[in-house]
């Protein structure tokens, strides 16, 4: 197993670069939720979207999120249910990470593993925030199934 920490990606970076972050590949879809593949598409390729609401604290996954997780569809979706899924150390980094991007209204990437019911996973968490007014209200981006970068 390779090592959690430092994690092998781990960065923050500009909401202007947002197109090269989310294009998973097409230069002509910048916005996670402009990519024109369904999300049976996404999830047999372990892709998903997800977004978090910070007022609320309140999760929307798409099927590949649930399918990575092993999350049931019929399971309530809270983030401090969710957190317990992921190792110390990954959690540790994406709690600072995602700190930094709505301090500093950033995006951000990490790798990070999860424990499931198929057992350890890792995934690319890739971030942005939302903004009104110059406040962020959200975040949003996908989650891809990177375990076998890390076999």
């Amino acid at each position: 197993m390779k090592p959690a920490e430092p994690l092998a990606l781990n960065h923050s970076w500009p909401l202007f670069e947002r197109g090269l972050r989310f294009d998973l590949g097409l230069a002509d879809a910048p916005d996670v939720d402009a990519f024109p593949a369904s999300d049976d598409w996404l999830a047999n390729h372990g892709i998903g979207r997800w977004h978090c609401d910070l007022a609320s604290q309140r999760l929307d996954w798409s099927l590949g999120v649930y399918t990575l997780f092993g999350w049931a569809r019929d399971r309530p979706l809270e983030r401090t249910q969710v957190l317990p899924c992921y190792r110390s150390e990954s959690l540790s980094a994406v709690e600072r990470l995602r700190g930094y991007a709505i301090r500093h209204r950033r995006g951000f990437t990490i790798d990070a593993q999860i424990h499931t019911s198929d057992g350890e996973r890792w995934m690319r968490v890739i971030g942005a925030p939302l903004c009104r007014d110059q406040r962020v209200v959200a975040l949003r981006g996908w989650k891809i199934d990177v375990t076998a970068e890390y076999s």
